[in-house]
């Protein structure tokens, strides 16, 4: 039996909230454009009105209207990715409380989609662009050069920012990692890691720089896959590592994901963990402090890289309208020292 059709009302109109919630037309418009010049109870009663009325806003007409879209976009490599879960958590934590929307696309570690992402985004007319990549197609470069809003590239750093750059030297962190382990005494340390983006690539190229400093270069020792790293994969890179290598003393891991399939492979094998194998994780993920043993790895500051960011951009686009006198801003990192890597038995000549 066919069920009669519900009727559908009417699209809501902004005039249509302003009658519900007891204010001009030109008010709602102000607490949907610009919510913080508007008091907390009249945008409640403007607020309860919208959900009542089931209003959509015309964003276009706002945009023409206002010049302004009130929207920040971002393009993160992974939605997956932890690294990425906390940096996107931190932006919304800052511009939600002011009035922004928070557009994200994944790239997926592609710049050829990361250039779409931005087409797209800018298509929207954001009031700033927020990237966790500095190494664009030249085409999106190009566009990001000429779109006339604030742009943070994040992450890693650059000799070349197209506007703000935010980030830390991933090629010193991983002589950081690699200086470590050497300094415990160990010799035959390996590395796995992944190739297909550039941060990547410059850990394993810090790992390298310092191994062949020591004089303990070895090719024997790298692991390098070209797809996006997995705990999974951790596991399987080891297993490829010492089959070539089955004397491995300590391991450098790119991400600590890739650390923690590590720690599973090897309890799997019985293979005692630090005292027969040091090993070093890289972004201190929430997990890191609470793995068994508790994983020793480098710490990078990924939620003051998207808080800064946002109060650069609100600096820019609500406040005093500058850019800051440093366009290419350090964060550094640190090495967070736990019970996954210890002193070799050797002594360090």
């Amino acid at each position: 039996m066919d069920m009669p059709r519900k009727q559908r009302r009417p699209r809501s109109k902004l005039s249509d909230v302003a009658e519900r919630a007891g204010v001009s037309a030109v008010t709602v418009s102000r607490a949907l454009r610009r919510p913080e010049m508007v008091s907390p109870l009249l945008r409640e009663r403007i607020d309860t009105a919208i959900k009542d009325l089931a209003y959509i806003p015309n964003r276009a007409a706002s945009i023409l209207a206002s010049s302004r879209s009130n929207v920040i976009g971002v393009v993160v490599s992974s939605l997956s990715n932890g690294v990425f879960a906390d940096y996107l958590r931190a932006l919304h934590d800052m511009f939600q409380p002011k009035g922004f929307q928070v557009m994200v696309f994944n790239s997926a570690y592609s710049p050829q989609e990361e250039e779409k992402a931005i087409v797209t985004l800018l298509g929207q007319r954001p009031e700033a662009l927020i990237l966790t990549d500095v190494d664009q197609t030249p085409y999106a470069r190009e566009l990001l050069e000429h779109s006339g809003i604030p742009i943070i590239q994040t992450m890693g750093l650059t000799d070349r920012p197209i506007d703000i750059n935010i980030g830390i030297s991933q090629h010193d962190a991983g002589v950081l990692a690699t200086r470590h382990l050497i300094e415990l005494g160990h010799r035959r340390i390996g590395i796995i890691g992944t190739n297909h983006d550039s941060r990547g690539c410059q850990r394993v190229a810090g790992y390298v720089d310092a191994m062949q400093a020591a004089g303990l270069h070895d090719e024997t020792l790298i692991e390098v896959s070209p797809i996006p790293s997995t705990v999974k994969m951790g596991g399987e890179l080891l297993g490829e590592l010492l089959l070539r290598r089955p004397d491995l003393d300590a391991v450098f891991c790119g991400n600590d994901d890739l650390a923690l399939g590590v720690l599973f492979e090897c309890a799997r094998r019985d293979i005692a963990i630090p005292h027969a194998l040091s090993v070093v994780g890289f972004n201190d993920l929430e997990f890191a402090a609470d793995t068994h043993p508790a994983l020793t790895t480098i710490a990078v500051p990924r939620r003051d890289m998207a808080r800064l960011s946002a109060e650069i951009v609100l600096e820019i686009i609500r406040g005093s309208g500058q850019r800051p006198k440093t366009t290419r801003i350090d964060l550094g990192f640190k090495l967070s020292l736990r019970a996954s890597t210890q002193r070799s038995g050797r002594s360090i000549s």
